[in-house]
């Protein structure tokens, strides 16, 4: 069949893996120093790789190709998963799943807040959109909270308000040249989401990340209650 799937040129790859890392499907391989297109059943044509490519080696071709197999491609991943006795997601170790436990049951003081160190309410990793893998057991009956990343840093009460007992993922729909919709709607078609809420600025910008969410809500093809949270500049939670 004719579909969309990546293409990488050879000429321009630096070998540096990152590609590689970033292919949740295990479609990229590391030959003789290059990245290469293994097999065409395990490229979903999303192109989670394309951003992590710093040298523009990778773009996306209309071609005769194999219809994307997602009981191989998982096969596969279990394959690996029994050799190398960890959770799937090879490449650069930055880039593999791994989910953090957390104590949901933290003292707190008259105040509200948590007394002593205030520690950080992260249940996975890795926590960029684009990075994250579309499949993983932390995300099944997930509350799950998509952040624009400088809600983080313009909300100071982040972690407790808003992170804790979920996981979280965060992107800037300004700066990342790719589409979250993509990607954000197989996680959401793929695994038992309980919730989502998307955190973002006030600035028109930010605007991208909610209609990301949005439109994967809707493509995924499941009723699943959602909420938005709009953070002023200076701080404040504005809705």
């Amino acid at each position: 069949m004719i579909r969309r799937i990546i293409h990488i040129d050879e000429e321009k790859c630096n070998g540096c893996g990152l590609c590689a890392a970033a292919c949740h499907e295990g479609a990229i391989g590391m030959v003789d120093g290059k990245a290469r297109l293994m097999r065409d059943d395990y490229c979903d044509g999303l192109g989670d790789c394309l951003p992590a490519c710093p040298t523009g080696a990778i773009t996306f071709v209309e071609r005769e190709a194999a219809t994307y197999d997602e009981a191989a491609v998982m096969e596969n991943k279990k394959k690996k998963m029994q050799t190398e006795g960890a959770v799937l997601h090879g490449g650069c170790p930055g880039s593999r799943a791994r989910e953090l436990n957390r104590n949901d049951h933290k003292p707190v003081s008259d105040h509200g807040h948590f007394q002593g160190k205030i520690e950080s309410e992260l249940r996975q990793w890795p926590v960029q959109i684009k990075l994250a893998p579309i499949n993983a057991a932390y995300f099944n009956g997930a509350n799950l909270l998509i952040a624009a990343d400088c809600t983080a840093f313009a909300y100071g009460n982040f972690h407790q308000d808003f992170m804790r007992g979920k996981i979280t993922l965060i992107g800037c729909p300004k700066l990342d040249s790719v589409d979250y919709s993509e990607k954000l709607t197989e996680i959401i078609r793929q695994n038992d989401i309980k919730s989502v809420t998307v955190l973002r600025m006030e600035v028109p910008c930010c605007g991208g990340i909610q209609n990301a969410v949005v439109t994967a809500l809707k493509n995924s093809g499941k009723f699943i209650p959602w909420q938005v949270v709009t953070i002023s500049t200076d701080g404040r939670i504005l809705d």
